[in-house]
């Protein structure tokens, strides 16, 4: 499903504009650099629910994607519980991307793919 959303965050992590991890990630937030923040599915409760509260706080918005292992790959790291996407115009095409992926899905579209 998220397929062309998770281009944007490799081309994204090729341009050095995706710091990872929870530390990095947290600074990238609290600098307000972040423009997105993706947090693995299998992450802790407790990082989950840190980073939708500090992300709610300054508007930034957050996704759940998989787990750990396939999101570091993603970005060509090892496993990562979470990561930011700090490039505006790259952040602003995996959100809307992921939008509509999402919106296609409620419409019976994208089903299988």
């Amino acid at each position: 499903m998220e397929a062309k959303a998770f281009r944007y965050l490799g081309l994204a992590a090729r341009a050095g504009c995706v710091p990872s991890g929870e530390f990095q990630t947290e600074n990238a937030v609290r600098n307000g650099k972040a423009y997105a923040v993706i947090i693995a599915g299998d992450a802790s409760e407790n990082t989950k629910k840190k980073f939708r509260n500090m992300c709610e706080y300054r508007n930034v918005p957050v996704f759940e994607f998989s787990d750990k292992e396939t999101l570091g790959q993603r970005i060509g790291r090892g496993e990562r519980s979470s990561c930011a996407i700090t490039d505006e115009n790259l952040a602003g095409a995996f959100i809307k991307t992921m939008r509509d992926e999402v919106k296609g899905d409620k419409n019976g579209k994208n089903q299988g793919s």
